[in-house]
């Protein structure tokens, strides 16, 4: 705990910002299947956030904000890597994690299964499904946070749903997505 005052202050807000890390965390790991990169993502999240704290007016909306934020670090990114790559292409071809057997092996299998299932989904519904689904976020701090319509962030919630379940409940996709995921 010294460590922490240390390095962020006895001051509230941070202590709040540094209790959303691994949430943001899982969501930029969720979307770039980066360590590195996420963490990065993180980083200049929270630094950008620590920055411009005046700007957030209401407090109970500081894991929107943080998402949002989040989210424009991410477009950087991608903007960033734009002149080299298509992002269409990128948005394909992200790597995803390698599930390890070592570690608790039943387990393991299923988590590898969805992640390669939510790694295949197209970038505007991976980000919606795992801000809604995994981060509990409501539908209107999701469409704030990625600045697109609540009706956008439903349907694209809807087919990502959809695509998963196809993904997950169908024996040649499963197989296509247990190799996938074997392969990252």
């Amino acid at each position: 705990m010294g460590l922490r005052i240390l390095l962020f202050g006895a001051d509230p807000a941070r202590q709040q910002l540094e209790l959303c890390r691994p949430a943001l965390y899982r969501v930029a790991y969720s979307w770039c299947h980066d360590r590195a990169l996420a963490d990065d993502l993180v980083q200049d999240t929270l630094v950008k956030a620590i920055s411009r704290r005046a700007q957030l007016r209401d407090s109970e909306r500081l894991q929107g904000w943080l998402f949002a934020i989040l989210n424009n670090a991410f477009r950087d990114h991608l903007r960033r890597r734009r002149n080299h790559d298509d992002i269409d292409e990128l948005a394909d071809e992200l790597p995803g994690s390698a599930p390890t057997p070592e570690e608790q092996r039943a387990s393991s299998e299923i988590v590898a299964r969805v992640r390669a299932a939510i790694a295949l989904l197209p970038l505007g519904q991976r980000q919606v499904v795992t801000l809604v689904d995994l981060e509990d976020l409501s539908y209107a701090e999701v469409a704030q946070a990625l600045a697109i319509p609540i009706g956008t962030v439903m349907s694209r919630l809807c087919r990502a749903r959809a695509a998963l379940r196809d993904a997950l409940t169908d024996e040649r996709a499963t197989a296509q997505v247990v190799a996938l995921g074997s392969r990252r």
